[in-house]
């Protein structure tokens, strides 16, 4: 529950309000508490939290799942997965076992039990949506239950009075005896089983590790895991459409409204602040407008197009230039120097048109001039992949934009190959996440195909972290890793002087 003001409601509904939180404070108010690491969420949370911890705790699982969703899109093993998963989860949503000596247990609970809820409302709204969180929250399951302490798993499952049946003596001497004729009997066979309607566990029965017998399914225990994770899907489903249908009728507070937008815009690309720490990296020099020609082999698809673009017309217009002008910046490179690298980039324009007409957007958007008190001096912050994924298409003559998205498929194929991406199967599953609109996939999918040797390196040596190399979601992440992979072991011999070449040692 969220902390509301109500000294500014109207008084009549403001007594209402009182009223009806009189009745329900034992049942709203009360706090949970957690005594299973894993969570089936069928009890909504109760208990008061503030719009920063809603906002925050969202943003935090929304990020989980989205690495989820990479791993998936980029064919990555359960194992794999896993191993990848670790430090993303302990980072972003840590959920330990009643064994650790951690203090924050129950905080740690809250905040996964909370930030489900959060986003089963912000995901309900369209059937695609309800089947991306489904699907993902699912996989995000089936991790924590395959890496959750056995003792309590079995104390855990036991609470959940699953509507399955323990197979008799006889019924398991019967199946050994038709298993054995069939030369399929295994020494792992003679355990327990759980007989379930076949229905409840279609992938069991896909794989062929059930026995079938009169529309029930006869599944070993150590299969317990697709009969548990297949009842979690089956509930989750059910209270998404629940939610769905709930919510026109939900009374929300203005200040949700937004925050669950933004939630569910951001399923799209998952947003990403800028920092200043984004613009600094070891090794490189103070950037000048010469530099950049030289730099620009580093940057992303979309800022690449810009640089083109800009480069081929000497031109670009109001929304390609706010783009690139506030990429430019989060690189590092001044107001000053900004200036300059426009003035000389608009070569067939007077210097009394550029003064008039376009230097004063610069300095705006660096927080030079303009803006609220709060915006002075800082500007506005770059462009976010889930930013320029969700902006109006670029009309007639404009530039900015998504190249994966705004592009046509020959378009695209012709400019990556024009930037070394000649491999056909890659190009077929580009064209594949375009088509299934997965532009932030398809662009680490190239990052990651001209990075590979570098990537492969870092892997090896140990240098870089599963961290260092999560999902890109930000244009400025995409250069700054790109320009610390290119120049591995080089030091200063990496620094590129005011005409943009390499400096010597």
């Amino acid at each position: 529950m969220i902390r509301h003001d109500y000294s500014r409601v109207d008084p009549k509904r403001r007594a209402n309000i009182h009223h009806n939180k009189k009745q329900f404070a034992k049942a709203e108010f009360q706090q949970q508490t957690y005594e299973h690491r894993l969570n089936y969420y069928d009890v909504p949370p109760t208990a008061e939290i503030t719009l920063e911890e809603f906002e925050t705790w969202a943003i935090n699982r929304l990020k989980v799942l989205s690495e989820l969703e990479a791993c998936s899109f980029r064919n990555r093993s359960q194992d794999e997965t896993a191993e990848y998963m670790t430090n993303i989860l302990a980072k972003h949503l840590p959920l330990r076992s009643n064994s650790s000596r951690g203090q924050n247990l129950q905080e740690e609970r809250k905040k996964d039990h909370y930030s489900h809820f959060i986003l089963r409302l912000a995901f309900s709204s369209t059937e695609d949506l309800r089947r991306r969180f489904s699907r993902l929250e699912t996989a995000l399951f089936r991790l924590r239950f395959k890496s959750d302490d056995l003792k309590e798993r079995k104390e855990w499952v036991s609470t959940l009075n699953l509507e399955w049946e323990e197979v008799g003596d006889a019924e398991k001497a019967e199946i050994s005896k038709q298993l054995a004729a069939a030369g399929n009997m295994k020494k792992e066979d003679d355990q327990e089983w759980f007989k379930v309607d076949w229905e409840r566990v279609p992938e069991l029965v896909d794989q062929r590790r059930v026995f079938l017998k009169r529309g029930k399914a006869y599944v070993p225990q150590k299969e317990q895991l697709s009969l548990v994770v297949a009842e979690f899907t089956k509930r989750l489903d059910e209270a998404l459409e629940l939610t769905a249908r709930a919510l026109p009728r939900l009374d929300e507070d203005d200040r949700l409204a937004p925050i669950l937008a933004h939630l569910s815009q951001s399923f799209t690309a998952p947003d990403a602040a800028y920092t200043s720490s984004d613009a600094s990296i070891d090794g490189l020099s103070t950037i000048t407008s010469g530099a950049i020609d030289s730099l620009a082999t580093n940057f992303p698809l979309c800022m690449q197009s810009l640089h083109n673009k800009l480069r081929a017309d000497s031109h670009l217009k109001h929304y390609g230039r706010l783009q690139y002008t506030l990429f430019l910046k989060g690189i590092g490179l001044s107001l000053e120097e900004c200036i300059i690298f426009w003035r000389r980039s608009f070569k067939l324009m007077t210097d009394d048109k550029f003064q008039k007409e376009y230097k004063y957007n610069i300095r705006h958007a660096y927080g030079d001039v303009g803006g609220d008190s709060n915006r002075r001096g800082r500007g506005y912050s770059p462009y976010s992949c889930q930013k320029i994924l969700t902006e109006p298409l670029p009309g007639p003559g404009q530039s900015h934009g998504c190249p994966y998205r705004t592009f046509t498929q020959d378009n695209l194929m012709t400019m990556l190959q024009r930037t070394g991406i000649n491999d056909r199967d890659l190009l077929k599953t580009i064209k594949e996440d375009v088509t299934k609109q997965r532009y932030h996939v398809a662009c680490n999918r190239v990052f990651e195909h001209a990075h590979r040797k570098e990537i492969k390196k870092v892997k090896d040596d140990g240098s870089w972290t599963s961290n260092d190399l999560d999902t890109i979601v930000h244009p400025n992440t995409y250069f700054k890793r790109s320009w610390l992979l290119k120049h591995l072991g080089e030091g200063n011999a990496g620094m590129v002087n005011g005409k943009g070449e390499q400096m010597e040692m």
